[in-house]
């Protein structure tokens, strides 16, 4: 373990990265977590300064990077087979807007992904109605909002072929409201079409 920061705080950036992203792929562990353990495994408990924290677009490189040279047997067909899943869950959902996110669309989805749907509905408890008229039980809980501002909205959490999924349920308005996430980078979601699209090999495999 270094006792000093590196004079190139961009290498220690990208230590943090990597050993970040390992624990994505490896273990399933969400971006914030996999940070602050990645952190503790390279620097202990010092305290980090800003300029050597990566952010999530270069650690999603770095899973990305990890999937091709270590996954590349078996990493291809999990993601075709989520998002073959997220596009038939999505069809059963129309009258409420859904959206793929996350993993699952940007190309990174690994053994311990879960599929991450955006629903844009005037009314969270239609969608809870749904989901019990076709015997599906759900858990309720709360994520923050995509905007990074604002109130937490409804999450709702179950299974579908044994795989995890979880629906965000945002209002009408929030979808027309743009596509820019609280970091200030491009919000990725894909709807219907680019789903299928990015299976029929029309679209790029992280978009």
């Amino acid at each position: 373990m270094p006792t000093d920061y590196p004079s190139d705080a961009s290498q220690l950036r990208a230590e943090i990265a990597a050993a970040a992203a390992r624990m994505i792929a490896e273990d399933g562990a969400d971006y914030a977590s996999a940070k602050k353990r990645a952190i503790r495994q390279l620097l202990g408990e010092r305290r980090v300064h800003g300029e050597v924290l990566p952010d999530n677009a270069q650690i999603e490189d770095e899973v990305r990077a990890y999937n091709e040279l270590f996954l590349a047997d078996s990493q291809p067909a999990r993601l075709r087979r989520l998002r073959e899943l997220a596009l038939e869950i999505m069809a059963g959902l129309q009258a409420y807007s859904p959206y793929l996110t996350g993993a699952v669309l940007n190309g990174t989805a690994g053994e311990h992904s879960d599929i991450h749907l955006q629903l844009f509905t005037d009314s969270a408890k239609d969608v809870e109605i749904h989901l019990l008229n076709r015997g599906i039980d759900f858990e309720v809980s709360e994520t923050p909002h995509f905007s990074g501002r604002g109130e937490p909205v409804e999450r709702l959490s179950y299974l579908h072929r044994q795989e995890g999924v979880h629906l965000a349920i945002y209002e009408v308005n929030d979808l027309r409201a743009g596509r820019k996430r609280g970091d200030g980078r491009a919000l990725e979601r894909a709807d219907i079409a680019a789903v299928r699209a990015l299976l029929d090999g029309g679209e790029s495999e992280h978009p």
